[in-house]
């Protein structure tokens, strides 16, 4: 799929920050099951762990843009499971993966603390409307629905796509009349079980039987469900898919099916847009965003500057 324009250009680099959390659960988004993905320490299949985040120092023009007495907030994310999403190291307490990463990067850039909990993909974006959470970080795709009661402040670009065992007759999916008859898993909650659900009649007009819609909030099952035939064909993050393809026999990646901006999740009217945006823009000026990606191996999620609530891409 062609990636749009402001997804284009490429930057190159690494980077981490290791947050301590308790109990190892998994959801959203793809991936195999942490203990997997972590292989041998050292290995082929081990996290990644360089830490290039907490020598960041602060950004002085982002810190003036905070409200008046910002000290710490509180991040909620998901655990995905495996890179590039938040996942556990071999030791159950460790939690690190590109959003953490990425949301500690501007904690130190903003001199605030970032006390962060762990909440199922599903249950972050309401929560931050009630102040439970002042930001929420798990690959959140900008849609328009979504933008209606969340602000965003745009950090990557990642997107829908496809994976399928390599048995499977399907080469990509550019049309989703493709999975009439079939059995689609995906992430409970997700941007992806909301467009497949919208688009089920797509089937039916046709004359044709509809896809059936299988939802899990543990990427492990997800993946069971694909390997074990319960499932035809997975619709997750592209990033993550990549990842799960790389790591697990007998499946492929399909295609990118549609990009999306992904960015920081806050409360509809947050003032702090204004100070996650700027940096962000910091992070990509000094190199230290482009170091991130090049150690979750996503450099092709790049963007050229950070975002406030973009209009959702369209293809």
């Amino acid at each position: 799929m062609r990636t749009p324009a402001r997804a284009r250009k490429r930057l190159f680099a690494p980077s981490a920050l290791l947050v301590s959390a308790a109990l190892l659960l998994t959801a959203c988004g793809s991936g195999v099951p942490a203990a997997d993905a972590a292989g041998a320490a050292g290995g082929p299949d081990a996290i990644p762990t360089t830490d290039v985040v907490s020598g960041i120092g602060e950004n002085a023009d982002a810190v003036r843009l905070l409200p008046p007495g910002t000290k710490e907030l509180t991040l909620a994310v998901s655990v995905g499971g495996n890179p590039p999403g938040n996942a556990y190291l071999p030791d159950g307490k460790t939690l690190t993966g590109q959003d953490v990463d990425f949301a500690h990067a501007v904690g130190n850039a903003l001199g605030i603390s970032l006390k962060t909990e762990q909440a199922s993909f599903e249950a972050v974006l309401p929560a931050l409307d009630s102040g439970k959470y002042d930001i929420g970080a798990s690959n959140f795709g900008v849609t328009e629905e979504r933008r209606r009661t969340i602000d965003f402040v745009t950090y990557i670009n990642d997107g829908q796509g496809f994976a399928a065992r390599e048995d499977s007759e399907l080469s990509e999916v550019t049309d989703l009349k493709q999975l009439c008859g079939l059995k689609v898993a995906t992430g409970a909650g997700t941007t992806f079980e909301a467009t497949l659900e919208e688009s089920r009649h797509l089937c039916t007009d046709a004359g044709d039987e509809a896809y059936s819609v299988q939802t899990y909030s543990e990427p492990g099952a997800l993946w069971s469900s694909l390997q074990q035939g319960r499932s035809d064909i997975v619709m997750s993050t592209i990033n993550g898919l990549r990842y799960a393809v790389a790591h697990q026999q007998g499946l492929k990646f399909l295609n990118e099916f549609h990009r999306l901006d992904v960015g920081f999740a806050l409360k509809k009217g947050s003032k702090l847009a204004p100070a996650l945006q700027a940096a962000v823009n910091g992070l990509i000026a000094d190199g230290t965003y482009a170091r991130i990606l090049k150690k979750w191996d996503t450099t092709e999620s790049a963007i050229e500057k950070s975002e406030i609530s973009p209009p959702e891409l369209k293809d």
